[in-house]
């Protein structure tokens, strides 16, 4: 159940005529009243005899009590109160009750030995909702207590999901970005977009500012984007802020509607996106990598990027289970930035996935904890570097290593709603989840080619290979040997063993490695998150060549050509940390 104080106006007649009236669309049925603060409030919806400027005049007679001059302009208080799409139909009574219960939550009328509340009442006009106006002067002349009404409101509105058995939602706490009002819903409806103008705006500024290094380069992309800018510039020439819109948006004016960073997220100011700027600019300054460069198969500019977000998010993995709150904290702000850059940069395949999955988890990188920059950079310059490597393709190493780093996210996006949970976030916990489910869908899509390739490599290799890396799991995994062996991707591990043993590594120590600081028996499936575990940490092509294909020209075999490596991969710093 949602309530939600909408902003105070200053007619009451005018809302009463919305209340009661036939809707923007026709969508108000048979509107009348359910409650009101006297029980005998006339009816305008079904008293033939009762009129709207009745209601209105009973409504606001407190406001006679005071001086023309001491009258509050802004002062009819509205709140709507909204039932959850799965509840079932309650009765007028039970409405009347719940609304008696939110205008005493909320300082409105708050009953029992305080007889001299405000007058309201409450009208229904749909199955699923109903709308609370009062007048904010009370019966004694005094203004109500009705500081954080929308605060109080929510937890009343917990309790009565209770008693009634409805639907529960999700008890924020504050931090989540401005929800849209009901208008600019209806105008995206009436549009036919799938999203509000503040929606698509709030994904298109995330997705500028992930892994951006300047204020020119977020205004390029906002501006490539097609969005207008306005800039916020002080007389002394410092740029202050900026405000965002959609060309096709406009008011009653033909003008656009804008809205300013701060409006769509608490993060998308301009002082807080500055703040990761300067700590990506000293993390170069300080001398980037902490550990040497392995050698990396030959790859292009997108799957080298890959590859390292992959590092970086296991590097934050092990933070959030390690590090303290804020250090945590910072991670999963930063685990925001890397998907907004994968549903920027990946094939078309898996966008609309990943890009739900950055949406929704947007959600999750904002709580009360304070993060703490600077132990966020390897995934912020992950960021950057999949946005500058330019998009990816979807077969060979870019679509390869695109499932390796979805792999890796959906791990994050697991911790992060495990960490969220432990310390009563449930809101953020329950984004993390579904960003989990979504990044699940993206990796079927991007692993179904490479697994495919890796599970005929598999039968291609003799029955004492085969046998011999069945043996070397039961003696790394026995507790979990026999349930890996009986997932489809365990021929795709086996194959991948024979590449890393070929390739002079020690299987058995990559497994050990592995496995050593991140348990497994939780994943979907274990052989999958260990061919990219391992692919990854003995630096192994993540889609291996077919073994052979048939030359057109002549019939013969012939192996298929790598990609070449590009000069700035080669030389670009990264992680060799090992999963």
């Amino acid at each position: 159940m949602i309530p939600r104080i909408h902003k105070q106006g200053s007619s009451t007649r005018g809302l009463l005529n919305y209340l009661y009236g036939k809707g923007t669309r026709e969508e108000h049925v048979d509107p009348h009243l359910v409650a009101s603060f006297d029980y005998m409030a006339p009816d305008p919806g079904r008293d033939p005899s009762a009129t709207k400027e009745d209601l209105q005049r009973l409504l606001d007679q407190p406001l006679h009590l005071l001086d023309e001059d001491q009258r509050p302009d802004q002062h009819v208080w509205h709140c709507s109160v909204r039932a959850a799409g799965s509840d079932r139909i309650l009765s007028d009574e039970e409405w009347g009750d719940i609304a008696r219960r939110i205008v005493a939550a909320t300082g409105i009328d708050p009953g029992g030995a305080d007889s001299a509340g405000c007058r309201w009442a409450a009208v229904r006009h749909a199955d699923d909702h109903i709308h609370i106006i009062a007048t904010l002067v009370r019966e004694d002349g005094r203004r109500p207590d009705h500081h954080r009404s929308g605060q109080r409101a929510q937890a009343a509105a917990r309790l009565i999901e209770a008693d009634y058995d409805l639907h529960r939602v999700t008890p924020g706490d504050g931090t989540a970005a401005k929800r849209p009002t009901s208008a600019e819903r209806h105008k995206a409806e009436r549009q036919g977009r799938e999203r509000t103008a503040r929606e698509t705006l709030r994904e298109t500024v995330r997705g500028a500012s992930a892994g951006a290094a300047s204020t020119d380069e977020f205004f390029d992309r906002l501006a490539a984007d097609g969005l207008l800018i306005r800039k916020r510039i002080a007389p002394s020439g410092d740029l202050l802020g900026y405000k965002v819109a959609l060309p096709g948006d406009r008011n009653k004016d033909d003008e656009p509607v804008f809205y300013a960073g701060s409006t769509l997220a608490p993060d998308l100011s301009l002082p807080r996106i500055r703040k990761r700027w300067s700590l990506q600019a000293t993390a170069a300054t300080e001398g980037g990598s902490e550990t040497a460069q392995p050698t990396l198969p030959p790859v292009t500019h997108p799957a080298f990027a890959r590859r390292r977000a992959a590092a970086a998010t296991w590097q934050a993995l092990l933070i959030i289970d390690h590090g303290d709150d804020g250090m945590a904290a910072a991670q999963i702000a930063a685990a925001g930035e890397v998907l907004d850059a994968l549903a920027k940069t990946s094939a078309a395949h898996t966008r609309a996935e990943l890009r739900q999955a950055a949406f929704v988890f947007e959600r999750a990188s904002r709580s009360h904890v304070r993060a703490v920059r600077g132990h966020d950079r390897a995934l912020r310059q992950a960021a950057h570097d999949l946005v500058h490597s330019g998009p990816a393709l979807g077969r060979g190493e870019d679509g390869a290593t695109t499932a390796m780093v979805i792999d890796m996210a959906i791990f994050l996006a697991i911790t992060a709603a495990n960490w969220h949970a432990k310390r009563h976030h449930s809101q953020q916990a329950v984004a993390a989840e579904q960003a989990a489910e979504h990044l699940r869908a993206a990796y079927q899509a991007a692993a179904a080619h490479p697994l495919a390739v890796l599970r005929q490599r598999c039968q291609r290799l003799a029955p004492r290979i085969r046998q011999r890396q069945a043996d070397l799991l039961h003696q790394a995994l026995p507790e979990l040997a026999e349930r890996i062996q009986a997932e489809p991707g365990w021929p795709a591990l086996a194959a991948t063993l024979a590449d890393a043993q070929q390739a002079g590594h020690d299987p058995a120590a990559l497994i050990a490695e592995a496995t050593r600081r991140r348990e497994l028996d939780t994943a979907a499936s274990i052989s999958d998150v260990l061919v990219w575990r391992l692919r990854r940490s003995a630096h192994l092509p993540a889609a291996p060549e077919n073994p052979q294909v048939t030359s057109a020209r002549d019939g013969r075999r012939t192996p298929t050509p790598s990609p070449a490596t590009p000069p700035a991969a080669r030389a670009a710093n990264h992680s060799s940390r090992r999963p």
